[in-house]
């Protein structure tokens, strides 16, 4: 039986450990706090294959399997943990406020990609039909009708219960030091609570991977950003898709509450909300949703997601260290590329002969130092 630690106990970690498990590894994740206590608890949850990943058909293509995924997914999930994750395909709007955002939407709607995922381009009397508590400064509006949403929080908690069930050791409070490495390959790791050893070690710590790595002098091409969040309880049917527009998102939420996000600080692992962030999400919110002005207040958060130049995550084998893979640079769209990525590197770790198409794209983004390795 491969035994396999996972470093990082977020959605991507937990996606990877359920789906080893499956494949019948012995799998242990370490995770330094609690599992999912940072960016995957932090998350919107949003499945937008064409609004997170526009103008990447790299992206595009990996999120858009991913996110098919996903009804699959939760019903395997609901049965191992008895937890709905709360998946909506109800859709998502690009709603446009000048004759050239209606010209770009149109030509995404009209175009082989747009034709082959029903995306629509909607009249202004189709978009008041479809969302009538948004602004009348819109004058239409891109249909997205495949797209949706999950409630971040319980999809890691369906995933780490259901990984547990099919054996696998999930330890939280347990902090990797450093990796265990002889002769170029990766034995194992040191944690807080002593030595463990593995046939493979799988780093999936979201921004906090470059903290584990660069002790063996390998830098990646990613940087840390912070994001804040706001929730608010409408009335229903306030808004029934998820609403995007450059520098703003509305996601409803099966439980009734609507997550509005995010800002973006480059660098910073604080997970503080300033008051400034959250008197302009609301502000922009309740421009887009005048109604919006009277909902109830629920709460406000951070998180830190790990950002590649590129825009596309790490995901497989670290060249010239054996025993070491790469799980990571997600950004925004952890819980979107969660199934996929775990399917991936499940396969990556347990077939010799897997020759699925990870590309250059994905296994390119790092530097090793040899010097300080």
């Amino acid at each position: 039986m491969k035994r396999i630690i996972i470093v990082g106990g977020g959605v991507i970690g937990l996606s990877i450990a359920f789906e080893l498990v499956k494949k019948g590894c012995s799998v242990t994740l370490l995770e330094k706090g609690a599992l999912a206590c940072k960016a995957s608890g932090a998350a919107a949850g949003m499945l937008g294959v064409h609004t997170e990943t526009r103008g990447n058909p790299s992206m595009t293509s990996l999120a858009k399997e991913s996110r098919d995924l996903f009804p699959d997914l939760a019903e395997e999930l609901l049965h191992c943990s008895g937890v709905d994750i709360g998946l909506k395909q109800n859709g998502m709007i690009i709603p446009a406020t000048t004759n050239r955002e209606q010209h770009l939407l149109r030509g995404e709607a009209d175009s082989p990609e747009g034709v082959s995922e029903h995306l629509r381009w909607l009249e202004e009397r189709e978009l008041r039909e479809m969302e009538p508590s948004l602004s009348h400064s819109f004058i239409g509006g891109l249909s997205i009708p495949l797209d949706g949403n999950v409630l971040a929080p319980r999809l890691s908690e369906a995933l780490s219960i259901s990984a547990a069930s099919k054996g696998a050791v999930l330890h939280e409070g347990t902090e990797v030091e450093s990796l265990i490495m002889e002769g170029g390959t990766i034995l194992g790791v040191n944690t807080s609570r002593g030595r463990l050893y593995g046939d493979e070690v799988v780093v999936a710590g979201g921004a906090w991977s470059q903290h584990i790595l660069r002790r063996l002098g390998i830098v990646l091409d990613a940087v840390p950003v912070k994001g804040e969040c706001i929730s608010l309880v409408p009335k229903e049917g306030c808004l029934n898709r998820t609403i995007v527009t450059d520098d703003l998102y509305m996601v409803p939420k099966a439980d009734g509450t609507l997550t509005i996000g995010a800002t973006e600080q480059e660098g910073s692992f604080n997970e503080d909300v300033s008051a400034k962030s959250v008197s302009s999400l609301l502000a922009r919110a309740c421009t887009m949703a005048p109604e919006l002005a009277d909902a109830a207040w629920r709460k406000a958060w951070a998180g830190t997601r790990p950002k590649t130049s590129s825009r596309l995550p790490y995901i497989g084998r670290v060249p010239d260290v054996e025993g070491l893979s790469l799980a990571t640079g997600h950004y925004r769209n952890g819980i979107l590329l969660a199934p996929i990525t775990g399917v991936l590197m499940a396969d990556l770790l347990t077939d010799k002969d897997f020759e699925r198409g990870l590309s250059h794209e994905y296994t390119c983004q790092w530097n090793r130092d040899h010097d300080s390795a």
